[in-house]
């Protein structure tokens, strides 16, 4: 706090309220819309941007920001941040305070951490769900490197969430006033509220579970992958064919047939057939290929193979050119396969994240038709996952009126014994560990689209025209052709994807 003093910042109690559709709060750091003040360890630059020309440089130890000015409403937090190097790691302390006076108290609202190892911009995403106007401030640790911060986002909290929030205090209130020993009776429309509550929780599940299923299986990111896996196979470009023809020139007929089961892993030069490449495909074929046209073009070789007076003459001018080239072009390629393995591995991990979430949220859907005293059976699950709207509506209204008649139960005697009052308070316990449960999947939601959105921005750059690896003219185009393809995939699939999840 005592920084806060000693900058003495003047910062205007005016709230920021954003327009419907607008956010409350955004900030790429650019000098003319600054929507932060620095409090310490962090300063403007414009070497490293995800956005625009500048972007927040916070060094190495401890850093803190704060809003300038407080947020009418706090909802989705989303911000990217890239590591100095691959051995930078950081941690960013979320908080809010309804003030910043020397004595004002600070709550950890949410808080990210990341591990050593990447240097990319990384996407973070996550719920602050504390309503009021607030300040918003950012504690950042980093070690071993400092870390760049760009394209600050507060969106509008969603309404499911607001009513999560609605039936959070629903239940404190009928729990305070249980405490309080007051006529129970007055609960019941408190208890109607809940059961229509709780009940709505469940479109918000059956929207999660679409949405992951669609993320799982899109095809769009199937397409871009394999687009940009092509980029990484040899029998795409020229000189490895050329390499390749040249080869079987001054092969014998074992030798070829020996060079063509090497290349057989790649696809078929004959139908253009090109097949997707593995890192582990590549390692195991290199240096065996790099031996073999060694040992094809070796003087012993081609001296005692049955060849014309003129392919033995080309063997012995070309041999060492030839050898060279496949050797620089082989590094070349092995850069490119860099890029696509660790895109592969963001996809898979990304499949598991969201195949995992798929089905704990599958699991926890179940045990909430449960504790509505529906059973767990597929029957109940399909009514909530049904295209027809009539039908879902009518396992709403049948779950909100369970949940409410459950709880009016324990308030249908005259003399309520402390029996029903326990049972009451552990019912509704029970409710409120349900409705907070949901609070884990819409932040692992938002991780999901937090890496998703990292991927998209990973392959962007992937095949930005500057990553182009080659040195051979036709090699540089053949890798631009597919680039290009690959830049259409991802800008449909990115923007498909922002206008469903985000």
């Amino acid at each position: 706090m005592r920084l806060l003093f000693a900058l003495g910042f003047s910062l205007f109690a005016s709230s920021v309220a954003a327009m419907p559709g607008e956010p409350i709060l955004q900030s790429n750091f650019e000098q003319n819309e600054q929507q932060f003040n620095i409090l310490s360890g962090c300063s403007l630059q414009k070497d490293v941007v995800k956005s625009g020309i500048r972007a927040l440089s916070c060094g190495r130890g401890a850093s803190s920001l704060i809003s300038r000015q407080p947020l009418a409403e706090l909802g989705l937090l989303e911000l990217w941040v890239k590591p100095e190097n691959a051995y930078t790691s950081y941690r960013i302390n979320i908080l809010t305070s309804p003030s910043i006076r020397i004595d004002s108290v600070w709550q950890q609202v949410g808080l990210i951490e990341t591990q050593a190892g990447s240097t990319d911009f990384i996407a973070h995403r996550i719920s602050i769900d504390d309503p009021g106007r607030k300040y918003i401030r950012l504690d950042i640790e980093s070690s071993n490197g400092a870390v760049v911060i760009d394209d600050v986002v507060v969106d509008r909290i969603l309404l499911d969430t607001a009513l999560q929030k609605n039936e959070q205090k629903i239940i404190s209130g009928i729990l305070d006033q249980l405490k309080q020993n007051r006529n129970y009776e007055v609960q019941a429309e408190s208890f109607r509220t809940l059961g229509k509550n709780y009940a709505a929780q469940l479109e918000s599940q059956r929207q999660y579970l679409e949405y992951a299923n669609a993320i799982y299986s899109s095809i769009t990111f199937v397409l871009a992958s394999s687009e940009r896996n092509k980029m990484s196979n040899p029998m795409a470009y020229a000189s490895f064919r050329t390499i390749l023809a040249d080869t079987k020139r001054v092969a014998s007929p074992l030798q070829q047939a020996r060079l063509n089961s090497m290349v057989k892993p790649f696809g078929d030069l004959v139908t253009a057939t090109l097949n997707v490449v593995s890192a582990g495909t590549y390692s195991a074929f290199a240096e065996p290929f790099k031996s073999f046209l060694a040992a094809t073009f070796d003087k012993s070789n081609y001296e005692n193979a049955d060849l014309s007076r003129k392919d033995r003459k080309f063997a012995e001018e070309n041999g060492l050119k030839i050898y060279e080239n496949a050797e620089r072009f082989l590094n070349e390629l092995e850069r490119e396969l860099v890029q696509v393995s660790t895109l592969d591995q963001d996809l898979q991990q990304m499949a598991k994240m969201v195949e995992l979430f798929r089905k704990d949220l599958d699991k926890h859907l179940r045990n909430y038709l449960q504790h509505a005293g529906l059973a767990r059976t597929q029957e109940n699950y399909g009514r909530v996952m049904s295209k027809e709207e009539s039908i879902r509506a009518n396992i709403i209204d049948e779950v909100a009126l369970n949940v409410t008649n459950k709880a009016q139960s324990y308030l249908a005697s005259e003399n309520m014994t402390s029996t029903n009052n326990t049972e009451l308070v552990q019912y509704l316990l029970k409710t409120r560990e349900q409705l907070e449960a949901l609070q884990e999947f819409k932040e692992r939601f938002n991780q999901i689209t937090a890496s998703s959105i990292t991927f998209y921005e990973k392959f962007e750059r992937s095949v930005a025209p500057e990553q182009n690896p080659f040195t051979d003219a036709k090699d540089k185009a053949a890798w631009e052709q597919h680039a290009k393809k690959a830049r259409a995939y991802i800008q449909q699939s990115k923007e498909a994807f922002s206008k469903a999840y985000m």
